[in-house]
């Protein structure tokens, strides 16, 4: 996908955040070319690039790690370094409970209901849905599909068919992606998949990361093509196409802490990170506060995030949108 002014509806204010993107994007298509991820040029609708986990940046409070190294260790002990975490921390655990709540508050699931999970990482939020439907998770992360493996039968688990997934038109209730849409060069192509293979009348629910004021080197070293805002997201999802029932910013109150943050680690540059035993990076993020600080901070994370309330900025943004018939 290519940096456009208009292209994706920006507000005018963002237009020299995306120039300067524009010249951050070589060392992104270096990121890109060396993970295999790139863009093979225009899909037909249906077609869904590559899809995986990526460790969420957007919890950095601390001090930096060197983003070389960071993205050089996606590898397992990045996998158990998530997979540990993603139980508990106030961020993630928080964000599957408003999802899971915006679903319910939707489109109720039934139990013959299917919900696909795109870019499924180790599962977590798929296994916690299947009290409610069935669930298929979609990835092409090798490690990734090992923890799958281990949480999922072969038949709820899909890897991509070229740029395709591997499944009929009209064939789910639901589609998720949580973290996924950035990491595509043409996230356009990948909202037309899940068009097609959702049924008239069947959800979307989509998180991604927000504001390229907050753009850094671990957006680099995550492999991020962009973070949106929200009139961005939202063209995504035309009106002729969708029925956008919700779209707004979230984990809002930590954004002043994490700019300030992003500034000072670019003014400063990256400082080195202890690893663990296993090779695993040791970063601020990792770190699950103490138990009432971690309950106050999923609390408010998750009780915003249900909010209609709309947000003039956050660290994330959350959209919910039903396919049109």
């Amino acid at each position: 996908m290519k940096w456009k002014s208009g292209q994706l509806g920006e507000a005018p204010g963002d237009v020299e955040q995306l120039r300067a993107a524009k010249q951050r994007r070589a060392e992104i298509e270096r990121v890109t070319l060396r993970s295999g991820k790139t863009n093979a040029g225009p899909r037909r609708a249906g077609e869904v690039p590559a899809l995986s986990l990526h460790v969420d940046p957007e919890l950095e409070f601390g001090e930096g790690a060197d983003t070389q190294e960071f993205s050089d260790r996606m590898d397992a002990a990045e996998y158990a370094n998530i997979a540990a975490l993603e139980a508990e921390h106030w961020y993630y655990a928080g964000k599957r409970e408003f999802v899971r709540q915006w679903i319910e508050r939707v489109r109720p699931p039934s139990p013959t209901d299917v919900l696909l999970d795109c870019g499924a990482g180790t599962g977590r939020f798929a296994e916690e849905m299947q009290a409610r439907c069935r669930v298929m998770v979609l990835d092409d992360h090798e490690e990734s599909l090992r923890i799958l493996r281990t949480r999922f039968r072969d038949d709820q688990i899909l890897s991509l068919a070229g740029d395709r997934v591997p499944l009929p038109d009209d064939a789910l209730e639901y589609v998720t992606a949580l973290d996924v849409l950035e990491h595509v060069p043409d996230d356009a192509a990948v909202v037309q998949g899940f068009h097609r293979l959702l049924k008239p009348g069947g959800l979307a629910v989509v998180t991604v990361p927000a504001s390229m004021a907050l753009w850094s080197d671990w957006d680099v070293a995550l492999h991020h093509f962009r973070r949106y805002n929200r009139p961005q997201l939202r063209a995504l999802f035309p009106a002729a196409d969708w029925d956008v029932v919700h779209v707004n910013y979230t984990n809002v109150l930590v954004y002043p802490a994490v700019w300030c943050v992003r500034k000072w680690r670019a003014f400063r540059g990256p400082a080195p990170v202890p690893t663990r035993a296993n090779g695993a990076a040791v970063r601020s993020e990792d770190k699950i506060p103490s138990p009432w600080l971690n309950r106050l901070l999923r609390t408010t994370f998750v009780g915003m995030a249900r909010s209609r309330m709309p947000y003039p900025f956050g660290v994330s943004l959350l959209l919910v949108a039903r396919r049109r018939g």
